[in-house]
């Protein structure tokens, strides 16, 4: 192959020289593109720590508003239970109350007819 490409000793040398010189660029550091601005990292750390806390402490008023309400909704339908038991107790005893006036005034007008009738 050598014989066919008619290459000579000083041009191999410098074919690996160039070579081995294209090897070692490979490895050296290429220059960076700088960021426009520095990026504080913590900073952006700290906001979403803010964040994460804003809404952690937002769900946690949710969730006890939400108990709240519960509690409330418990609190008022015990009461209108309470009422309603509380107003048939009364509306039984207003019975009872008419009907024994009734009563008591068919007695006593019993006793005037008997009365009437001894007569």
């Amino acid at each position: 192959m050598i014989e066919l490409q008619r290459t000579g000793f000083a041009e191999r040398l410098t074919t690996a020289a160039d070579a081995k010189r294209a090897m070692l660029a490979k490895f050296k550091p290429r220059p960076a593109v700088a960021a426009p601005l520095p990026i504080d990292r913590a900073a952006l750390r700290m906001a979403e720590l803010d964040r994460v806390r804003s809404e952690r402490a937002a769900a946690k008023t949710a969730k006890q508003e939400a108990s709240a309400q519960a509690a409330e909704a418990a609190r008022l339908a015990e009461e209108e239970i309470t009422a309603a038991a509380l107003e048939a107790k009364r509306g039984e005893r207003k019975e009872r109350k008419a009907l024994t006036k009734v009563e008591q005034k068919a007695k006593r007008d019993a006793r005037y007819a008997a009365r009437k009738a001894r007569r």
